[in-house]
């Protein structure tokens, strides 16, 4: 486990500084992710080693989810006072989540 848990902390810090040195607007962790996906795919073995550990995190994947029910509760009225941009966004972000899930779907079918 504790190896697991330093793989992914090296890649979050390897996003981190690589996002704040290079000026990216892009978040740290993104690119950190994107960093392990592309070592994953050169270094098929360490995936397997990774696998137990990581199953347990999706489990308790909600707890994530934690801060940001804080956050909402914190800025509870603010949410309140522009809930018509943030609905907008979040009905256009799910229109887009969702089409481009079904276009690289329909493209790795093929």
């Amino acid at each position: 486990m504790i190896y697991t848990f330093a793989v992914l902390l090296i890649f979050q810090s390897l996003g981190e500084g690589c996002s704040y040195l290079l000026h990216l607007p892009v978040p740290g962790p993104v690119i950190g992710m994107l960093l392990l996906f592309f070592f994953l795919l050169i270094k098929k073995d360490l995936a397997a080693k990774l696998m137990p550990t990581t199953q347990e995190f999706l489990r308790h994947l909600s707890l994530l989810f934690i801060p940001a029910g804080v956050g909402i509760m914190v800025h509870g009225q603010r949410i309140m006072a522009e809930w018509l941009p943030i609905v907008i966004a979040l009905i256009f972000s799910t229109a887009v989540s969702i089409v481009v899930t079904a276009l690289v779907a329909r493209w790795l079918q093929k």
